[in-house]
C-alpha cells in the first residue's frame, strides 16, 4: 500500500514539474521583439529616444533615423521619452511596427511666467526675466526664500547676513542708487516690504525676477531696482493631498581666526610697551610662563541647532481649489543666546462659483521671535587670552583679573568688559506678527474679456524689548545703572487693484493687453522710550524705573495712485512686440512733480520660425530680443523730503533758555523720483531638441535725477552742504553681460543629469554727483573708509598706498616727510603726488567692493531612487576692507592680535609686510589704507544634498504616494584668499563685527500621503 502510495506522489510530482515547465516556456514564449520609430509632429526622426519597458531597466535608444527594437512580453508598456517632449505610453499587443510621434512638451516650451499684472508664456517673453520653479527648490533644506536664490538667477546678487532670522541683501543688476538700490518684492500680487525671512520655503511655487526696464515698467516708479514676484503655491484638482516635511541641521562657524594665546600675547605687549618706552607687566616679564589661555571665540560660538516642520494639506475640483499649510522654524545660532523662532500659516483658495465669476484669495501669516544677548565678535577677538572667563568665584571677570589692584591699567589690560559676559547678562528680544491677504474677484464677460478686482491688506507689528542690567566687572569696577529700551512700532497698508484683461486671436494675430490701476496707501506709528534705574531687574517695568531717559513716537503716511496699460501683439508667433505705460502719482513729492510716466517697449523675432531658416536636429529654437524703457525708483526719499520740516530746540533768550522752532530741511516742490533709462538685448537659443538652452542677455543700465547733496548758499542758514535739502541731480551707470545656461546632459532611463550655469559680469560708475567735490561714508577710528567720487564705482575704498616697511633710518630720511615719530618698521605709505610730504592729498582709491563676475553652476543627478546635487557659487573682481584687522593686527594697545602678528618687524629684515609693535600707534601705521583691502573673490561649494525617493511598493502599506530621505551640507568649503571669517560680507564690502557664516549639516524627510 505505501509503494501505490509513493508512486502515485511521485507521478504528481513529474507532472507538476512538467506543467510548470509548460507554463514557463508558454511565457517565453509570448516574449515579443518589437521594432518601431520614433518621430516628431513634422515626420523628422527623434534620436536618442528613450523607449523603456514600464517598471523595468529593460530599454533600448532610437537610432539616426529614430528606430528601435525591443523584447518585451505581450501585454507591457513601453513608455516613450526624449527632453523637449511628452513623454508617451503605448501598450504593446502584438509584434506589429510601432510608429510614434512625440509632441512638444509644453511645459519647457511655454512654461507660466508671472509678469506683474497676470502671466506669460516663456516662449512669449520680450524682456529679461529670470525664473526659479519649484522644481528647483521643493527639495531644498534652507528656510529662507532669500537665500534660495543665490545663483539661480543671472544678474541677481544675493548676500548672506549669516544670522538666523535676518533677511538677505538683493541687488539686480549692480548698484543703481547711492541711495536705495533694494529691488521691490511682490507676493502673490501685493508689492510690500515683508522680508523674505518671513515666507515659508514650503509654500513657495516660484519666484521670478523681473530685471530689464521692460519687464518692470509695470511697476513704474517702483520698479527701477528690479521686482522680486514671489507665489506662492496652490492646490490642483484631484484627490486631497497631505504632506509633511522635516528637517534638522547643526551649524558650526568655519574659518576661525586664530588669535594669540596667553604667552603669544604677553611677548607682544612687552614689545608694543618697550618700543614706546611705557612700563611693561611685571606678571609678565616671562611670557612662557603664561601656561594658561582663553579663547574667547571657542567661548563664544557653540554648535547651532534647527528644526524645521511643514505640513500641507492641498487638493481640488474642477471648480474649486485650495491649499492651507502650517510650519514652525527654530534655529538656535552659533554665538550663545542668538535664537530665532517662527510660526507660519498659508491659506490659498479658489472657487469659479458662476461660469462667469471666479473668487480667489492668498492669506499668509507669520510671526517670529528674534532673541540675543549683547554679543561682540570683535569684542571676543580683542580680549585678552591671559583674563579667565570667570573669577574663582563664579563671577564674570574683569580686566587684569585676578591682578585687581592694576586692573585699570589701561595699558597693560585694556579697557573692554568681557565678551562672554553681556550675552547672558543682557537679553534683546523682537516679536514680529505679520498679515498679508488678498481676495480677488474676476468677472468674464466673455472668451476674450475679463475684469479682476483685487483688495490687499498687510499689516505688521514688531516690538522690541532690550534691557541690561548693571554689572561691576569692569574695568573701573562701577556698577552704573540697569537700562531698558522698549518700542512698539504698527504698519498697515491697504491696496486696491483693478484692471481688465483682452486676450484674442485674429488669424495669425495674437493680442494680449491689460488696462487698469491700483491705489496703495500706507500709515505707520511708532513709540520707544528709554529709562535706567531700577531697585530689582526682575521687576524692570518701565513704569519702575528711576529716570526717563528719552521718550519718542511719530506717524507717518504715504500714498501711491497708479494707472497702467500693457500690450502684447506677436504676429505667427514669430514677431512679437510688448509696450508697456504706467503712470504713478505719490504723495512723497512736491506738487510741480507728484506724476510721473514710466514707459517701455521691446520687441523680439523668432528666427527659427521663419520658413528660410534651416530645420534640423541642431537648433530647436533660437529668438532675438530688444528693449528700451523707464523706470522709477521712490524708495530713496522719505515721506516728507520735499516738505519743509522743523524741531523744537532749545535756545537762549534774554537769559532764559526757552523753545524754538527751528528749520531741518528747505522746501523743495521739484523733488522728484530717480529714473533708470534701461537698454537690453538678448537671444534665446534651444538646441539638439531644447536639450542645451541658453540665454544670453546684454544691459546699460542709466540712472538719472538721483537724489544727491544740494548746494545751497550759507545765508540759508545751512552748510553749503546738507544731507536734508537734497536735489535730482546725479548720475549712475551700469553695465553688464548676462549668460544662464541649462543642459540636459542624460535624460531618461535610470540615470539623469542635467546642469545649470549662470554667469553675470556688471560694471558700475558714478557719472555725475551734482559736484566735482566727493563725499564721505562709513568712519571706522576717526577716518572714512569709503568715497563717492565722479568716474568711479559706487563705495570704493579710499586711502594710503603701502609700498612696504621701513628697515632702517636711512630709509625712512631719503623718502617723503610721514611725520616726526616715523621710525624703522613703521609702513613706508606712496608719495602720489610727489610733493615730498605724505598727506591726505595722497589719498587714493584703493579697493572696489562691487564684484565683476557673478557665478554659479548646479548639478543634478539622479539614478533610480537615489539623487545628488551639487551646486557651486562665487563671486571674482571684487575686495574686502578687513576693518576687525585694525584692532586686532594694528598691534597698537592692550587687544588681543592674530597670529599673523607673530611675524612683526623687531628688526632689520625681519619683516618687510608686518610693522612694528607699538603703542598708541604714532606713526600712523594703521591709518586707512590698502594694508586693510584683501581680494574677496571666492568659489564656493555651496551646497551638496543626497538624497533617496523609497520605491512605491515599499510605501505602499503605509499609504504613502512618496517618501524621500535627504542629507544636506551647505557651505560645504570656500577656496578664497581672504584672511577673515568668511568672504561674503556687506554689500559695502566692510567686514566690521559680523556674525559668521556657517556650514550647515542637515537631515530631512518629506512625506505625500
Amino acid at each position: 500500500m505505501q509503494n501505490n502510495t509513493s508512486r502515485f506522489l511521485q507521478k504528481k510530482r513529474a507532472l507538476s514539474l512538467l506543467g510548470g515547465l509548460f507554463i514557463t516556456a508558454s511565457v517565453f514564449g509570448q516574449n515579443l521583439t518589437v521594432t518601431g520609430t520614433v518621430k516628431d509632429v513634422t515626420g523628422e526622426p527623434v534620436i536618442g529616444a528613450n523607449v523603456i519597458q514600464e517598471g523595468t531597466s529593460n530599454g533600448s535608444i532610437t537610432d539616426i533615423d529614430g528606430k528601435f527594437s525591443l523584447s518585451i512580453p505581450k501585454g507591457s508598456v513601453l513608455v516613450i521619452s526624449y527632453i523637449g517632449y511628452a513623454s508617451q505610453n503605448v501598450t504593446v499587443t502584438g509584434n506589429q511596427p510601432l510608429v510614434i510621434t512625440l509632441k512638444d512638451d509644453t511645459e519647457l516650451l511655454d512654461e507660466v511666467v508671472v509678469v506683474g499684472y497676470g502671466t506669460m508664456k516663456k516662449s512669449d517673453l520680450t524682456g529679461a526675466v529670470g525664473s526659479v520653479g519649484a522644481k528647483d527648490m521643493k527639495n531644498s533644506p534652507i528656510s529662507n526664500v532669500g537665500q534660495a536664490l543665490q545663483g539661480k538667477v543671472a544678474g541677481l546678487q544675493i548676500i548672506d547676513s549669516g544670522k538666523p532670522g535676518d533677511n538677505v541683501t538683493i541687488r539686480v543688476r549692480g548698484i543703481g542708487s547711492i541711495n536705495d538700490s533694494n529691488p521691490l518684492i511682490v507676493i502673490d500680487g501685493v508689492p510690500t516690504d515683508l522680508g523674505l525671512n518671513s515666507i515659508n520655503m514650503a509654500d513657495v511655487e516660484r519666484v521670478d525676477v523681473l530685471k530689464d526696464a521692460s519687464a518692470t515698467a509695470i511697476y513704474g516708479s517702483r520698479g527701477a531696482n528690479g521686482v522680486v514676484m514671489v507665489t506662492t503655491r496652490k492646490g490642483e484638482s484631484g484627490k486631497g493631498k497631505l504632506s509633511f516635511s522635516a528637517n534638522w541641521a547643526v551649524q558650526n562657524v568655519t574659518n576661525q581666526p586664530e588669535m594669540l594665546n596667553a604667552s603669544q600675547y604677553a611677548a607682544y605687549s612687552n614689545d608694543m610697551l618697550s618700543a614706546a618706552g611705557q612700563t611693561t607687566n611685571p606678571l609678565w616679564a616671562d611670557p612662557s610662563s603664561l601656561t594658561s589661555s582663553t579663547d574667547w571665540l571657542d567661548e563664544m560660538f557653540r554648535t547651532g541647532l534647527s528644526q524645521n516642520y511643514t505640513v500641507s494639506y492641498s487638493g481640488g475640483n474642477e471648480k474649486s481649489h485650495y491649499y492651507v499649510s502650517g510650519g514652525f522654524l527654530e534655529q538656535k545660532g552659533v554665538v550663545e543666546s542668538v535664537k530665532y523662532r517662527r510660526f507660519t500659516f498659508q491659506a490659498n483658495t479658489d472657487s469659479q462659483v458662476l461660469n462667469w465669476l471666479k473668487f480667489s484669495n492668498n492669506l499668509t501669516f507669520s510671526t517670529d521671535t528674534k532673541t540675543s544677548g549683547s554679543y561682540d565678535v570683535a569684542g571676543a577677538m580683542k580680549a585678552l587670552p591671559t583674563q579667565p572667563v570667570k573669577t574663582d568665584e563664579g563671577d564674570w571677570s574683569y580686566p587684569g583679573y585676578p591682578d585687581y589692584d592694576n586692573r585699570s591699567q589701561a595699558n597693560w589690560y585694556g579697557t573692554m568688559r568681557n565678551p562672554i559676559g553681556p550675552i547672558y547678562n543682557d537679553s534683546k528680544r523682537t516679536d514680529g506678527y505679520n498679515f498679508l491677504a488678498n481676495i480677488s474677484a474676476e468677472i468674464k464677460f466673455c472668451d476674450w474679456l475679463q475684469f479682476k478686482s483685487t483688495f490687499g491688506y498687510d499689516a505688521k507689528f514688531w516690538f522690541n524689548e532690550d534691557l541690561y542690567p548693571k554689572y561691576d566687572w569692569t574695568a573701573s569696577g562701577e556698577a552704573g545703572e540697569t537700562s531698558k529700551y522698549q518700542s512698539s512700532d504698527k504698519s498697515f497698508t491697504y491696496l486696491w487693484d483693478n484692471y481688465f484683461t483682452f486676450n484674442k486671436d485674429f488669424g495669425k494675430h495674437h493680442l494680449d493687453a491689460m488696462v487698469g490701476s491700483s491705489a496703495q496707501w500706507n500709515k505707520y506709528n511708532y513709540m520707544n522710550g528709554n529709562v535706567s534705574g531700577f531697585l530689582f531687574n526682575e521687576f524692570s517695568q518701565l513704569t519702575n524705573a528711576k529716570e526717563i531717559t528719552s521718550l519718542t513716537g511719530s506717524m507717518s503716511e504715504w500714498a501711491l495712485l497708479s494707472y497702467m496699460a500693457r500690450v502684447n501683439y506677436s504676429f505667427d508667433d514669430k514677431y512679437l512686440v510688448t509696450a508697456t505705460v504706467r503712470r504713478d502719482g505719490s504723495s512723497r513729492f512736491g506738487e510741480n512733480n507728484r506724476w510721473g510716466t514710466f514707459p517701455s517697449v521691446s520687441l523680439a523675432w523668432r528666427i527659427s520660425k521663419e520658413s528660410w531658416f534651416p530645420q534640423s536636429e541642431v537648433v530647436s529654437d533660437l529668438k532675438l530680443r530688444a528693449g528700451y524703457g523707464v523706470t522709477g525708483n521712490q524708495a530713496s526719499i522719505g515721506n516728507y523730503d520735499f516738505a519743509a520740516l522743523f524741531d523744537i530746540r532749545k535756545y537762549a533768550f534774554g537769559g532764559e533758555v526757552v523753545d524754538a522752532l527751528t528749520t531741518t530741511s528747505l522746501y523743495n516742490p521739484d523733488i522728484r523720483w530717480e529714473a533708470i533709462h534701461q537698454a537690453n538685448i538678448g537671444v534665446d537659443l534651444s538646441l539638439f531638441n531644447s536639450r542645451v538652452n541658453l540665454s544670453l542677455d546684454a544691459y546699460v543700465k542709466n540712472t538719472k535725477d538721483m537724489l544727491v547733496s544740494a548746494s545751497v548758499p550759507i545765508t540759508a542758514g545751512f552748510d553749503e552742504t546738507v544731507s536734508s535739502c537734497q536735489t535730482n541731480a546725479g548720475k549712475v551707470r551700469n553695465k553688464g553681460v548676462e549668460l544662464a545656461l541649462h543642459t540636459y546632459n542624460f535624460v531618461g532611463g535610470d540615470f539623469n543629469w542635467d546642469t545649470s550655469l549662470n554667469l553675470t559680469y556688471n560694471t558700475n560708475e558714478i557719472v555725475d554727483l551734482n559736484s566735482n567735490i566727493p563725499m564721505f561714508r562709513n568712519e571706522i577710528a576717526g577716518e572714512n573708509v569709503i568715497r563717492l567720487a565722479n568716474g568711479f564705482p559706487i563705495n570704493t575704498f579710499y586711502g594710503y598706498v603701502t609700498d612696504g616697511i621701513f628697515q632702517n633710518w636711512e630709509e625712512v630720511n631719503s623718502h617723503a616727510f610721514q611725520s616726526t615719530e616715523t621710525s624703522p618698521g613703521d609702513i613706508r605709505f606712496k608719495d602720489l603726488n610727489n610733493d615730498g610730504k605724505i598727506n591726505e592729498d595722497d589719498r587714493t582709491v584703493i579697493g572696489n567692493p562691487s564684484p565683476k563676475w557673478i557665478f554659479s553652476m548646479n548639478n543634478n543627478l539622479s539614478y533610480k531612487g537615489f539623487d545628488l546635487s551639487i551646486y557651486l557659487q562665487g563671486v571674482s573682481g571684487n575686495d574686502i576692507f578687513n576693518a576687525n584687522n585694525i584692532t586686532n593686527e594694528g598691534m597698537a594697545g592692550a587687544a588681543n592680535q592674530t597670529t599673523a602678528v607673530l611675524n612683526r618687524w623687531t628688526g632689520e629684515g625681519t619683516s618687510y609686510v608686518m610693522p612694528r609693535a607699538v603703542l598708541n600707534d604714532p606713526a600712523k601705521n594703521n591709518r586707512v589704507s590698502g594694508r586693510w583691502v584683501e581680494d574677496g573673490s571666492y568659489l564656493r561649494i555651496k551646497n551638496i544634498t543626497l538624497g533617496y525617493n523609497f520605491p512605491k511598493k515599499w510605501i505602499k502599506k503605509l499609504t504613502l504616494e512618496n517618501a524621500r530621505l535627504f542629507v544636506s551640507c551647505d557651505n560645504v568649503a570656500t577656496i578664497t584668499g581672504y584672511s577673515g571669517f568668511d568672504p561674503e560680507v556687506d554689500i559695502n564690502g566692510i567686514d566690521n563685527n559680523r556674525y559668521p557664516i556657517s556650514r550647515t549639516l542637515s537631515l530631512g524627510v518629506n512625506f505625500n500621503f
